[in-house]
């Protein structure tokens, strides 16, 4: 199967699963596992950060972002379509019981415009606004790209505010390769970072919650009482080491490969939409007068290739590390059978 689904179905390389096997280990709840302590320090480094604390999965990361930085009764203001409020769970309401200021932007992304008017004022009527959180990558945006420039103009907002600044970062250096900033000029104006270790760097599990030294002390707090204290998952940190340090560079070639693809999705009369494609996300909706998005899915899944519903009868496919240059050809031969 070509599977096209989520660069979330990838699997160690033979090299990731030695350095993993290699790794040294201990306690981390006592603190005492080196392979996540290097972990952390490597993460934090990258983004210009004191510290980190890794953790089994990038929604756990952004859900003790929110909880340490508003308070019950409080509100977040993200993108409608940003993945803390349609794919965590409700978690933001059940976890930190803040309410939500919902922004229609383009692609996911928002602007500072946007966040300025949509502060609440300083009565009892309404929540506090305390949190601005961005997605970069977007998923739901079709893997689109933050400017530097957008997200400095929005931190000015929330310096002249009050106000915290998060980034789900769980395709964050998506967004660097695929732009002219790095890792640590794009993580100077975030208070918190999420970074996702197994998406398109091909690591097994796991995601690193970056930030100040005072912010970590309190996310160990509230990952302890989650459930997200892990004893010697160092084995597991090692698989994010290695990702960081061999596959950062390469996600160039899944960013390639999705671009060939929406090549020649343009090509095909029977495609009606195609959102625009920076990054390693593929979305695109069929023309319903000609094929029916479900034939497509169908017609594919018999061709051994799986692609996501995406909702509203939008197509998604995602490179990754697992697929070839042939597997794009082929996909596109099958597409253009349809």
């Amino acid at each position: 199967m070509i599977d096209l689904r989520s660069d979330t179905v990838t699997k160690p390389s033979p090299e990731m699963l030695e350095y993993m096997m290699k790794a040294e280990v201990g306690d981390d709840v006592y603190g005492e596992d080196p392979s996540i302590s290097a972990l952390q320090e490597h993460a934090a480094k990258l983004f210009g950060k004191e510290a980190a604390l890794f953790c089994p999965s990038g929604t756990m990361c952004n859900q003790i972002a929110i909880r340490i930085h508003t308070r019950p009764q409080d509100e977040v203001i993200c993108d409608k379509r940003a993945h803390i409020y349609l794919y965590e769970g409700g978690g933001m309401m059940a976890n930190s019981m803040v309410s939500v200021k919902l922004l229609d932007g383009d692609h996911g992304r928002i602007t500072a415009e946007q966040v300025l008017d949509n502060i609440n004022p300083d009565d009892p009527h309404f929540p506090r606004t305390s949190l601005i959180a961005l997605e970069n990558t977007s998923n739901k945006g079709g893997g689109s790209i933050y400017p530097l420039a957008q997200i400095e103009s929005i931190k000015r907002v929330a310096d002249e505010h009050g106000l915290a600044l998060h980034l789900d970062g769980a395709r964050a250096m998506n967004a660097v390769v695929g732009s002219d900033y790095s890792a640590e000029e794009m993580g100077q104006h975030f208070d918190t970072i999420s970074l996702c270790l197994s998406k398109g760097l091909g690591a097994p599990v796991g995601s690193v919650l970056i930030g100040t030294k005072k912010h970590i002390k309190e996310a160990l707090r509230v990952r302890k009482m989650m459930g997200g204290g892990m004893r010697q998952a160092g084995y597991l940190a090692a698989a994010g080491l290695y990702a960081l340090k061999n596959n950062i560079e390469r996600l160039k070639d899944d960013h390639r490969r999705a671009t060939n693809l929406s090549y020649g999705l343009t090509k095909l009369d029977w495609v009606d939409e195609l959102m625009p494609v920076q990054t390693n996300i593929v979305v695109f909706h069929p023309r319903q007068d000609l094929v029916s998005s479900e034939r497509v899915f169908e017609y594919l899944k018999e061709k051994g290739i799986a692609v996501s519903r995406f909702g509203k009868g939008y197509i998604r496919m995602v490179t990754h590390l697992q697929l070839t240059d042939e597997d794009i050809r082929h996909v596109l031969s099958e597409l253009d059978n349809i």
